[in-house]
C-alpha cells in the first residue's frame, strides 16, 4: 500500500519460495536399522562408494541420508537403495492402499500399475480385487503426487484411500527394539539366576545346560539379529564397526558354551565346570550363556534409551511439523466445500482459508485479497498483503480476509517442509571436530580386535588354568568394553539436541560447522536497518501547510479509521493514543499497493504514495523537497490529499528494538568485538550507535564496502559473523566465517547465511553465541570421557592387573566381586560399562535440554 522511500526492506513471497533452492538437488533416503554413531560411518561409506554420488551425509537422528550427485551424472534410486541393502541396512517404505469404486479390467490395471512403477521412488504396485496397494520411498516421492497422478488419467473410475501408511517423519518407532529388550534381559536374567542357584545348591547338569542353550539362541539370533545384519554388511565391504565388536565377543561366548554343552564329557569341560571364582557367579555349569545373553540385551537396552534420547532431542521438530493443519477446506467443482485430509491435497486444488486459519499448503491466489503472518517463515512481524497471484505458504496464519488459492507444492516441496529439511541436515552435519574422531575411529575397531586377539594369545599360554578359558573370556570382555558408542555419539547427540533448542528458540542453524565458529567468533558486524530496528513503523514526523499535527492526524486517523493495512493501523493508534477523537468515513475505497480514498466529514480525503497522486492528477510539487528529506533519511512517506489538494506529510519509520541495547551490552560483556555497519548517513548513523552503546560504526557503507571491512579482520586473524537482513548484505553474509540473517528466508536458500534468527528478535543473538559455546562445551565433555574411558578399561579387559596383582599379593577382597580372584573383568560387566558409558554421554548432551541464559556458563 505504502512506498517506502529508504532502505527499510521487506521481504518477498520470492525470497521465501526460494528457501528450497539448495535442497532440491540432493536426494534423501530414509535408513532403517541404524542403532549408533558408527552406523552412520558405515552407510556413508557404502553410499560414497557409488561413483555417481559426489557425497553422501547420513543423520542418525532423523534416520536419513543426504545423498549429492556429481554433476551431470544422473543417480539410479533402485541402485542407492541396493548398496544400503548389501550394507545390511534398510530403506523403510511408504504404504498407500485404494480401492477403486467400480471394478477396473487386467488391461487399465496394467497400465496403471506400469505408470505407478515409472515414478522414481515407487518400488512396488500390487492389484489385487479392485485394491491398488503402493509401496514408494516417501522422501522420493509422495502420496499428493502419485494420486494427481492417478486422478489425471480420466478414463479410470472413482477410489477411496483405504490406508494411507506415512513413514517419512523423522521419528523412530521404539516399539519393536522394546519387544527385543524385555525378553533379553527377562530371559539372560533367567539364565544367571538359574547359574547361581545350580552353582551352589545343586550341580550343573546337561540338561539344564541344553535349557539354557534353548534360552540363550533366540537372543542371539532374533534379538541380536540387526547386530549380525549390521557387522555382515560391514565385512562384505572390508570394514569393522562396533557391531563387528559385540558379535565377535558374543559369538565367542556362545558358540564356545555350545562345544561345551555338545562335548560336555570332554576334559575340556570338566576343567571348565570346576571354575568357580572367576565372576560374580560360579560357572559350574562350564557354559557362558550368561555372558553372551546379557551382553546382547544390555547392548540393546542402551540403543533403547538412546532412541529415547533421539525423540527428545526431536521435539522441537515435531513442534514445527505440528504447524501445518491437519485438515484443509477444497473447493470441488460442484463450488461445494470438503474438508480433507493435508495428505491429500494435490498440486492444482482450490483451497479456501478463511481468518484466522492456517494456510494448509504452498500456492498462489486465485480470488481474493487478505493479510498473512508469515513470521514462523521470515520473522518478519508485520502481516504481508497478498493479492490475486501472489504466493503464500503452509503453516502461515491468515490474519484478515478470506480467500481461494491454486495448491502448487504439497508434502515435502512446501516451504515449511525444506525448513525442516536444513534443519535434519545441521543435525546430521559434521563439525571439523568431528571429522576428526571419525579418523580415529576408523582405525580404533581394527585396533580393538588385535588388541582381543593378542590377549587371547598371550592368555591362552601364560594364564591360569584353565587357560584357554580364561583367554577366550578375556578376549570378549576386551572385544565388548572397547566398543566405540561414546565415542561415536559424543558429538552428535550434543549436535543434535544444540540444533534442536536452537529452532525451538526460533534459531536456524544449516550446518553444524556454525556451531564451532560462532562458539569461537570474536568480531561481530551487524546491519543497522532491519537488524537494529523492529519493523514496526511509527509516527516520526507530520508535515503541512495548512494544519496543525493533531488537524492533519485527526483527518488522515478518521480515514483510515477500520482499516486493516498496517500503516493505518499505526495512523489510527497513534491518534488515539494523543487523545484524538477519530470519525468513521464513508464511501471507503482500498487501491491495494497504492493507498486509499475516502470521504471524512464530507471532503474527499486521499492518503497514499506517489504513485497514487500521479494516477489521480493530484499535484505534489509543494511537498517533494521534504518528502525527498524523510526519504533520504530512511523514513516512508504517506502523502494527505483534500479534494484533491495536497495537505501535507506523515513520515514513519523503524524505532530500535527494545532488546537491542541489552543485546549489544551483553554481546561486549562476552568479549565480542562490535561494529555497526550502514548505508545511512553519518550523523543518523551515530545517533544510533551512541543511543546503543556502539563504539565501531562505519556509516555510507555499500555492499561491497562492508565485504572489505570483513576481508581486513579477517586477515588479523579474527573469526568474524555477520548480522544483516539478508537482502543488500548478501555479499557479505557470504563472506564472513558465520553470516546470521534476521527475519529472511532469502540467506538461507541462497546458501549464504548459515544461521537465521527466524523470529527477528536480536536475544536470539546472544541466545545463539551462548547455545554454540555451551554446546562445543558439552562436546569436548563427551570427547574426553569417551576418550578417557576406552584407555582406561581396555587394559584392565586385556588383564594388566593380573601381573600387578600377582606381585602385591592377589586381588584385594573389595575388588574380587568385580575382578574376580585373578584381576580380570567380568565381560558382563564390560557390557553394563559400556553401555554406562554411552548413557553417561547422551545424558551429558541432553543437559541441553535445560539450556537457557541464565546457566548457559
Amino acid at each position: 500500500m505504502i512506498e517506502s522511500g529508504g532502505s527499510t526492506k521487506r521481504i518477498t513471497s520470492k525470497d521465501v519460495r526460494m528457501i528450497a533452492k539448495n535442497t532440491q538437488e540432493s536426494i534423501v533416503l530414509p535408513i532403517g536399522r541404524m542403532t549408533c554413531a558408527s552406523c552412520v560411518f558405515h552407510v556413508e561409506a557404502a553410499l560414497s562408494s557409488i561413483p555417481e554420488v559426489k557425497s553422501a551425509l547420513v543423520n542418525l537422528a532423523t534416520e536419513r541420508a543426504y545423498i549429492q550427485p556429481n554433476d551431470h551424472a544422473p543417480l539410479d534410486i533402485q541402485n542407492l537403495i541396493a548398496s544400503v541393502q548389501d550394507s545390511g541396512y534398510e530403506v523403510p517404505l511408504n504404504k498407500l492402499v485404494m480401492k477403486f469404486s467400480q471394478g477396473i479390467s487386467d488391461l487399465e490395471g496394467k497400465k496403471l500399475e506400469n505408470l505407478l512403477l515409472s515414478v522414481p521412488g515407487v518400488q512396488e504396485v500390487s492389484n489385487e480385487h479392485n485394491y491398488f496397494t503402493i509401496n514408494f520411498v516417501g522422501t522420493i516421492t509422495s502420496n499428493q503426487s502419485l494420486l494427481k497422478l492417478i486422478h489425471d488419467k480420466e478414463d479410470l473410475p472413482r477410489f477411496t484411500i483405504v490406508e494411507d501408511q506415512s513413514l517419512d517423519q523423522p521419528f523412530s518407532n521404539t516399539s519393536p527394539l522394546k519387544r527385543k529388550v524385555v525378553f533379553s534381559l527377562l530371559s539372560a536374567g533367567s539364565i544367571m539366576a538359574l547359574m547361581f542357584t545350580q552353582g551352589w545348591l545343586f550341580p550343573p547338569s546337561f540338561l539344564m545346560n541344553v535349557f539354557f542353550l534353548a534360552i540363550a539362541t533366540p537372543i542371539q539370533f532374533w534379538a541380536g539379529r540387526e547386530l549380525y545384519l549390521n557387522a555382515w554388511g560391514a565385512l562384505k565391504h572390508k570394514r569393522a564397526n562396533m557391531n563387528s565388536l559385540v558379535i565377535l565377543g558374543t559369538s565367542v561366548a556362545y558358540f564356545y558354551s555350545c562345544f561345551a554343552v555338545i562335548f560336555h564329557e570332554s576334559q575340556l569341560f570338566s576343567h571348565a565346570r570346576n571354575l568357580h571364582t572367576m565372576h560374580l557367579m560360579p560357572h559350574a555349569s562350564g557354559t557362558y550363556y550368561d555372558d553372551s545373553t546379557a551382553i546382547i540385551a544390555l547392548i540393546l537396552l542402551v540403543r533403547f534409551f538412546e532412541a529415547r534420547a533421539r525423540a527428545k532431542a526431536l521435539a522441537s521438530m515435531r513442534t514445527l511439523i505440528s504447524i501445518q493443519p491437519s485438515h484443509a477446506s477444497i473447493l470441488h467443482q460442484d463450488n461445494k466445500e470438503y474438508r480433507t485430509p493435508v495428505q491429500q491435497i494435490t498440486p492444482g486444488n482450490l483451497i479456501v482459508v478463511r481468518p484466522g486459519e492456517r494456510v494448509p499448503v504452498d500456492g498462489i491466489i486465485k480470488d481474493g485479497y487478505s493479510s498473512i503472518d508469515e513470521s514462523m517463515l521470515t520473522g518478519e512481524s508485520i502481516p504481508v498483503e497478498k493479492l490475486i497471484g501472489e504466493n503464500v505458504f503452509g503453516g502461515t496464519i491468515n490474519s484478515t480476509g478470506s480467500f481461494i488459492f491454486r495448491a502448487t507444492a504439497v508434502g515435502a516441496d512446501t516451504v515449511l517442509a525444506k525448513i525442516l529439511l536444513l534443519i535434519e541436515q545441521a543435525q546430521g552435519s559434521k563439525p571439523a571436530i568431528q571429522r576428526f574422531v571419525d579418523k580415529i575411529a576408523n582405525i580404533f575397531v581394527p585396533f580393538v580386535i588385535l588388541v582381543s586377539l593378542f590377549s587371547f594369545l598371550l592368555w591362552a599360554f601364560l594364564g591360569p588354568e584353565p587357560s584357554f578359558t580364561y583367554a577366550t573370556l578375556i578376549s570378549v570382555a576386551v572385544l565388548v568394553v572397547a566398543c566405540p558408542c561414546a565415542l561415536g555419539l559424543a558429538t552428535p547427540t550434543a549436535i543434535m539436541v544444540g540444533t534442536g533448542k536452537a529452532a525451538e528458540s526460533g534459531i536456524l542453524i544449516t550446518n553444524s560447522d556454525i556451531l564451532e565458529n560462532l562458539s569461537r567468533v570474536d568480531a561481530l558486524l551487524v546491519d543497522k536497518t532491519g537488524t537494529l530496528t523492529q519493523g514496526q513503523p511509527t509516527i516520526t514526523d507530520i508535515f503541512s501547510s495548512q494544519y496543525t499535527e493533531e488537524e492533519l492526524l485527526k483527518i488522515a486517523a478518521s480515514a483510515e479509521f477500520g482499516s486493516e493495512h498496517v500503516l493505518g493501523q499505526v495512523i489510527v493508534r497513534t491518534a488515539q493514543e494523543r487523545g484524538i477523537n477519530v470519525t468513521s468515513p464513508t464511501q471507503f475505497d482500498s487501491i491495494p499497493g497504492h493507498g486509499i480514498t475516502t470521504t471524512v466529514d464530507g471532503n474527499k480525503v486521499v492518503i497514499g504514495n506517489k504513485s497514487l497522486m500521479d494516477s489521480l492528477q493530484i499535484n505534489i510539487h509543494a511537498m517533494e523537497n521534504k518528502a525527498e528529506i524523510f526519504r533520504i533519511n530512511g523514513k516512508t512517506t504517506v502523502f494527505l490529499a483534500v479534494n484533491n489538494e495536497v495537505m501535507g506529510l506523515i513520515a514513519l519509520s523503524d524505532s530500535l528494538k527494545p532488546e537491542a541495547k541489552d543485546t549489544i551490552q551483553t554481546i561486549n560483556e562476552l568479549g565480542i568485538e562490535i561494529t555497526m555497519v550502514t548505508g545511512d548517513h553519518e550523523t543518523t548513523a551515530q545517533s544510533i550507535g551512541k543511543q546503543l552503546g556502539i563504539q565501531n560504526i562505519i556509516s555510507e557503507m555499500k555492499p561491497e564496502g562492508k565485504v572489505k571491512e570483513i576481508k581486513q579482520l579477517q586477515a588479523e586473524g579474527k573469526i568474524v559473523a555477520m548480522v544483516g537482513d539478508g537482502v543488500n548484505d548478501a555479499p557479505a553474509l557470504a563472506t564472513a566465517d558465520i553470516g546470521i540473517a534476521i527475519g529472511t528466508g532469502a540467506d538461507v536458500s541462497k546458501e549464504v547465511a548459515g544461521l537465521t534468527l527466524m523470529r527477528g528478535n536480536l536475544t536470539t543473538l546472544v541466545t545463539s553465541i551462548l547455545l554454540t559455546r555451551k554446546t562445543m562445551k558439552i562436546i569436548k565433555q563427551n570427547l574426553f570421557w569417551a576418550f578417557f574411558y576406552n584407555s582406561m578399561l581396555i587394559p584392565i579387559a586385556a588383564g594388566v592387573l593380573f601381573p600387578i596383582f600377582q606381585i602385591t599379593g592377589g586381588v584385594p577382597n573389595s575388588l574380587q566381586g568385580v575382578l574376580g580372584e585373578f584381576g580380570f573383568l567380568n565381560p558382563i560387566l564390560a557390557a553394563g560399562a559400556m553401555a554406562l558409558s554411552s548413557l553417561t554421554v547422551v545424558g551429558n548432551s541432553l543437559r541441553l535440554r535445560n539450556f537457557n541464559e541464565g546457566n548457559s556458563y
